[in-house]
């Protein structure tokens, strides 16, 4: 396998604008556009279903010129496409012992590697096929002679690339993909990544819908990227209308899609990633399992010319901040869902202390105590609180609120504290605690001078230690956590300090996410509560262990660990795709470029890594909290690791390069 692609593809879905009928001139367009989108680097272009003749010839499928001519505009791709550094993809009728085929060719730079009958033959509504065009179970051959070649023909074909055993293509025809069952399933348990489809799917009002939902699907289902190219507007309008839809999904995401009813040609192309998939399939245990649905299959490996790529630019969405969705439509419903899991979770836990205390004869509600330092995290596990509670018609004084600063807490976090709790209706209580942190420090000999990390985490624990105290006042009560994805993955907590809790509803929220869900909050709030998390937004993330000047904040987080948007980019890709660190470096010198230097990139890297595997005794120790995406780091049931293992062969990683 070839290390240096990180497993990308590049690949095109083409619509060409061709003369109906004229099966030479298709070619030659078809060459064109397959010169051109080589040239962007494709390295698997697709083209329409019957593409050679044009798919609504009706009865002309039966004449034998036309069929001559699709051979003969064939052997004019195969003869044009050695000077091309790609697979083709075509759609052509082909005769094979008396009966009619709608077949595609893959060519492979001037050879035909091999040729995939269409399974699933429409014969309602306004398609009529079965006029004139058999079935794939109607072929009796596995071998056909054709322009002189020997060559692989049916359903049971799988295209394998030479330099990436990843990158696997099979291909499917139009209407097999809108059947119960499309070929391509079973295709894709047997080890196909890419699947194609050339198709020539006319256009009704809503039928876009379905066809991208069908597409989406397919790719989600299979674990694959689904390259689909339809015929376009220059296809007969006697009946029906054609729109040149071409769509590339992967994994159930819709990478790229053009615009329909384009005059000219028109197409796409995506970088896909094989290695990702791959990866993917191996996590989904369910995936493999049903291996045992295709026992009795077997299929046919072809070796094609596939290279993966390195591409100075990446065609495939690579966001900077892959936990927040780009589109503000769909990142206020990914903050609406997210902060609607965690109240529900929260709300769960509630209701089941309550059952507790209704069967042990306990009046009133379940308490909650938490701390509220003015910063994002404790900002946002206030709110899910405030929400739980007015969703169970809980009584609101229940929920305890403390600020507990120290000489190390600044003016602008303790007002933030404040405007918040008041915007909420929800008590503040404020308890000092340099007193007790003093009497700690003297008590373990410390000089409570030095700064140091005993310095800092005796403010942590002796937090947490209150918080833990206040609980047994409020009989039942729990501490809400509020420690974030971000820090749990960095071991950015002090152990057996803000660390632990009851429950943590923060435990499964990136800290990126976490900024932008109190964003969304903030424009659903009345103006007292929106000025509240405005102020919180602006001010800077710091654990504020280290002494104020002047009562101004001097201990930056990101200035000693590393930026957020870097980390929770590291994390996402290391632990949802899967990534190796040099692959992950490569993309992220990509989405970063116009912010930080290789180099930059490089040292936080490390330090994710380091951090992320030395922090896993943490990790092991976590209190409950509800999971909210798919990246989870939970002990339970989202993180099986054992704690003391060595980074080093990550770190290797990114020195072999």
């Amino acid at each position: 396998m070839n290390k240096s692609g990180f497993g990308f593809l590049r690949a095109a879905a083409v619509s060409p604008n061709t003369k109906l009928g004229n099966s030479m001139q298709a070619a030659i367009k078809i060459t064109s556009l397959a010169r051109k989108y080589a040239k962007k680097g494709a390295r698997l272009i697709v083209f329409p279903e019957l593409c050679l003749t044009g798919y609504t010839i009706a009865d002309l499928f039966n004449q034998e010129l036309v069929q001559n001519q699709a051979l003969k505009s064939l052997e004019y791709l195969c003869q044009k496409s050695v000077e091309i550094d790609a697979l083709l993809v075509v759609g052509l009728p082909l005769t094979i012992n008396n009966a009619m085929f709608n077949v595609a060719a893959l060519i492979d730079r001037g050879v035909i590697k091999g040729i995939v009958p269409k399974s699933y033959i429409p014969t309602s509504n306004e398609f009529y096929e079965g006029r004139w065009f058999a079935g794939a179970d109607r072929l009796t051959v596995k071998v056909v002679e054709i322009l002189g070649q020997t060559v692989p023909i049916g359903t049971d074909i799988l295209f394998v690339s030479e330099q990436d055993d990843t990158a696997v293509v099979y291909i499917e025809i139009c209407e097999d993909l809108w059947v119960p069952v499309p070929p391509s399933s079973s295709a894709a348990i047997a080890g196909a990544t890419v699947i194609v489809n050339p198709s020539a799917s006319n256009e009704l009002v809503g039928k876009s819908d379905y066809r991208r939902a069908l597409v989406e699907q397919q790719s989600g289902r299979c674990i694959c990227a689904y390259v689909y190219a339809s015929a376009g507007a220059n296809e007969s309008t006697v009946d029906v209308v054609f729109g040149g839809h071409c769509i590339i999904a992967e994994n159930g995401v819709n990478l790229r899609e053009n615009k329909r009813f384009v005059q000219g040609s028109s197409g796409i192309i995506v970088d896909l990633d094989t290695q990702a998939l791959v990866q993917e399939r191996i996590r989904t245990t369910s995936f493999t399992q049903s291996s045992r649905e295709i026992i009795n299959c077997e299929y046919r490996r072809v070796l094609v010319n596939l290279p993966p790529a390195a591409p100075e630019v990446l065609k495939r969405p690579n966001p900077l901040s892959p936990f927040v969705p780009k589109d503000p439509a769909r990142q206020a419903k990914v903050c609406q869902e997210v902060f609607s899991i965690q109240s529900a979770g929260l709300s769960g836990k509630l209701r089941s202390i309550k059952r507790e205390m209704v069967r042990n004869g306990l009046p009133g509600d379940p308490h909650v105590v938490i701390g509220v330092s003015g910063g994002l995290d404790s900002t946002l596990a206030l709110l899910v609180c405030n929400k739980a509670f007015k969703d169970l018609k809980y009584d609101p004084t229940n929920i305890h609120a403390y600020s507990m600063p120290s000489v190390c807490t600044s003016r602008r976090t303790k007002s933030n504290a404040q405007m918040l709790t008041e915007a909420l209706g929800i008590k503040l209580e404020e308890i000092g605690i340099n007193a007790l942190v003093n009497q700690l420090l003297a008590a373990i000999g410390h000089d409570g001078i030095t700064q140091d990390i005993a310095y800092e985490n005796a403010q942590a624990r002796v937090r947490t230690l209150i918080l833990m105290q206040k609980t047994n006042m409020f009989i039942p009560a729990i501490v809400i956590g509020t420690g974030d994805l971000s820090e749990l993955a960095l071991g950015w907590c002090t152990f057996n300090g803000d660390h632990i809790s009851h429950y943590n509803v923060n435990c499964g929220v990136p800290k990126t996410l976490i900024h932008y869900v109190i964003a969304w909050r903030a424009k659903t709030g009345r103006p007292k509560l929106r000025r509240a998390l405005k102020s919180i937004l602006r001010t800077p993330i710091s654990p504020e262990l280290t002494s104020a000047i002047d009562g101004e904040i001097t201990q930056i987080t990101e200035e000693k660990i590393g930026p957020y948007a870097l980390h929770d980019f590291f994390l996402y890709h290391f632990f949802r795709r899967g990534c190796t660190p040099r692959k992950i470096l490569y993309l992220a010198k990509l989405a970063f470029k116009n912010r930080y230097i290789e180099k930059e990139i490089e040292h936080w890297l490390r330090i994710f890594i380091i951090r992320f595997f030395v922090a896993q005794f943490k990790r092991l120790v976590t209190p409950e909290g509800p999971r909210v995406g798919l990246v989870d780091l939970s002990s339970r049931g989202g993180l099986r690791m054992p704690s003391g293992i060595s980074p080093e062969q990550w770190l290797s990683d990114l020195d072999d390069r």
